[in-house]
Order: structure tokens, then sequence, then C-alpha cells
């Protein structure tokens, strides 16, 4: 699973308005409540949504389908949950890539940290990986050049963190 990130919200905003669609705002950013996270540790504590923008190594989420994603469900590590994010780099500032020159770039960065961080290599695991990558739009308009790599057991949903696991 390949995903985006898009723009936020301002801009989102103002392209419905200026477009004038019929599908409800709440329906375009994903609703739902925000996740609580702790003031100190930043871990979450309670379930709910994060802006993609904001999702931190460590983050536990669920499956979000869609090929642009807003909003990703969050949820404490202790809780059975999708995927952990672990790990996240930035692309180089300047024109944007192009989509194939940053879905290899995600590739190559989350492959190189998966057996680090899982403790056995890609081709031997039961592990998959996937990513958020940057759409031209959020590159050229809000300047993001964050990748988000996440993993997870494609089989079943886990419970705690991944790290180490080497399975």
């Amino acid at each position: 699973m390949r995903t985006s990130r898009l723009v936020p919200a301002a801009l989102i905003l103002g392209s419905a308005l200026l477009l004038g669609g019929c599908v409800q705002i709440s329906d375009m950013l994903g609703g739902g409540e925000s996740a609580v996270r702790d003031a100190d540790s930043g871990e979450v504590t309670d379930a709910g949504q994060v802006d993609v923008f904001t999702l931190a190594v460590g983050d536990c989420l669920n499956d979000q389908s869609g090929e642009e994603v807003y909003d990703v469900p969050v949820v404490p590590c202790g809780e059975p949950h999708d995927y952990e994010v672990y790990h996240e780099f930035s692309m180089p500032d300047g024109e944007y890539p192009g989509q194939d020159a940053t879905y290899t770039a995600a590739d190559e960065g989350c492959y190189a940290a998966f057996a680090p961080f899982v403790g056995l290599a890609y081709e031997e695991s039961i592990l998959d990986f996937s990513y958020y990558v940057p759409t031209q739009q959020s590159w050229d308009d809000g300047g993001d050049r964050l990748i988000s790599c996440f993993l997870g057991d494609p089989s079943t949903q886990t419970t705690g963190s991944l790290a180490g696991v080497a399975r």
C-alpha cells in the first residue's frame, strides 16, 4: 500500500469551497475524535484521529484506505493495531522529484530501516512495510518532504511494539 499525504486543511477547505463539491467537509477531513497524547512522552494514550503530518515514530495506527490521506486513526500501542510507524526521513529540498522517484526513495529508505528495527531481514520476516509520501501538492504548497515508514503483520493485528521482534 503506497499512500500520499495531502496539504494542510486550510488549503483543502479553500479548494473544496472553490470547487463547490457536494462532499461534506467533515467527510473530506476524516472526522472523528482527536487522539490524546501524553504531554511528556508524546505517546498516544487515547485512540482517535491525528493529522497525517503529525505522525511520529512509535505511533500505532489502523488501516487507512485511499490514495491520499488527511487523518490517520491511531491507538495506544498496547491495543490491537494494524501498523506501527518505525522510521521517518526527509527528502532533500528542491523541485518535486516526481511520484516514481518519491516511491523509490520511500522503498529504499524504509527497506534500509526495516532490519535494524525488527531484528531480521525483510526477506526473512513475516512483516511487511508501507509508507506515507509527499504529493506534488503537499511538496509545493506545504513544504512537505517527510516520508513515514510503517510496518505490520499482513495476516493479523498486533499488540505492542514490533521493535526487535525478529519475526
